[in-house]
């Protein structure tokens, strides 16, 4: 007789078919991993869940705290409750990998120039209903094709491929988190650097840990507004704003990116509160992508964010105060440069995530001897 997982598994699998998961990525320049669904294997125990009655659980992982009973999965659909003990089903198991420029990401302050080895796993703690990567994001485990990588084989492979970082990313790394920590230890080990590319949403005693084997972070700030978050992300704002204070107090390296939908979180007026809340509670000095949306996955039916809009918050972010603001998807547009905030020159060069030049020295503009704040080395 057919277990439940055998079930749930072919199911899925027919569903993935349908809404067509199994086709090309959307990822940009990801590959899918190769080979057959991963077959079961020693589950690794998850962290950060409390044990309750009935042989529930309370995920503590993330702001959603999901409370789980026995044989289910909290939210993400990638972490089960068996008979009270919490498991993350993605540990080593990547849906996702390919080898990026780390402006991609993107981080523009982190290693310039450099090759970072991307991977993700299935899953995510919130939906967007905008997600670039939702045939990966929205899906479990058993309905996309994984590979197994150990986190040594992830180092061995950056490594290998002369990689200077590794990137958490296309996905939710919260949800693997437990395999994201292993991969930066055993990257660290190896002399390479680590990088998350992530929501926010996670709860700060998790992020406490997380940072310190982290080198950097990207967070994407979806909105300002709570409604945003409800009704487009199905989550809340609050949390994400205390992760980034956590970081800032964290000392760690961390950008921001805003995707601006047209007429959900472009005005002028929200830009303003978001570029004023930054400079209050994170400084001036964090890097700020204002980037392009494009239609996709349950929104089709708004055209991409006209350049004006994204202009507008530029210059809403520099008159605010904001030293490094940025415009992404928008290849060769000024917008991509960073500027000395001393002396105004041009310090790097960018056409997409392509460095044309590269004037700082050592973290110091060349022309007035500023300090410019990053990770450059």
């Amino acid at each position: 007789m057919p277990t439940r997982r055998d079930f749930l598994k072919q199911t899925a699998l027919t569903c993935a078919s349908c809404a067509g998961a199994g086709r090309a990525w959307s990822a940009p320049g990801a590959r899918p991993a190769s080979g057959p669904v991963p077959d079961e294997h020693a589950p690794v125990e998850a962290r950060y869940y409390e044990k309750q009655e009935d042989l529930r659980i309370v995920c503590r992982l993330c702001p959603r705290e999901c409370v789980v009973a026995d044989r289910e999965r909290g939210y993400c659909g990638v972490r089960e409750n068996r008979g009270g003990t919490y498991y993350t089903l993605v540990h080593s198991n990547i849906c996702a990998e390919g080898i990026d420029p780390v402006e991609k990401k993107p981080v523009f302050h982190f290693l310039p120039g450099t090759r970072t080895y991307s991977i993700a796993t299935a899953g995510c703690n919130i939906e967007c209903k905008f997600c670039q990567n939702w045939e990966i994001s929205q899906f479990r485990p058993e309905q996309v094709r994984s590979l197994r990588r150990t986190p040594d084989d992830v180092a061995r492979i950056a490594k290998s491929r002369r990689c200077a970082s590794i990137a958490f990313t296309y996905s939710e790394p919260v949800i693997f988190y437990e395999y994201m920590v292993d991969c930066a230890v055993a990257a660290r080990a190896a002399g390479i650097k680590s990088v998350m590319v992530s929501n926010g949403y996670i709860r700060p005693e998790p992020l406490g840990e997380l940072v310190k084997v982290l080198d950097a972070v990207k967070i994407d700030l979806k909105a300002f507004t709570d409604k945003f978050y409800r009704e487009l992300c199905s989550g809340t704002l609050a949390p994400v704003l205390e992760t980034l204070k956590i970081l800032k107090e964290s000392e760690i390296w961390f950008e921001i990116v805003v995707l601006l939908i047209p007429s959900w979180n472009d005005s002028s007026e929200e830009i303003t509160a978001l570029c004023d809340w930054v400079a209050e509670n994170l400084g001036d000095s964090v890097p700020i992508h204002f980037t392009r949306f494009h239609p996709t996955y349950k929104i089709k039916h708004i055209a991409r964010t006209p350049l004006e809009r994204l202009e507008n918050a530029y210059e809403i972010a520099r008159k605010g105060g904001l030293k490094f603001p940025y415009i992404g998807n928008v290849e060769g547009h000024k917008g991509e440069h960073t500027h000395c905030p001393g002396c105004s020159k041009a310090l790097i060069s960018r056409i997409g995530f392509k460095i044309i030049e590269d004037r700082i020295k050592k973290d110091q503009c060349p022309y007035c001897s500023k300090k410019i704040p990053g990770i450059w080395k």
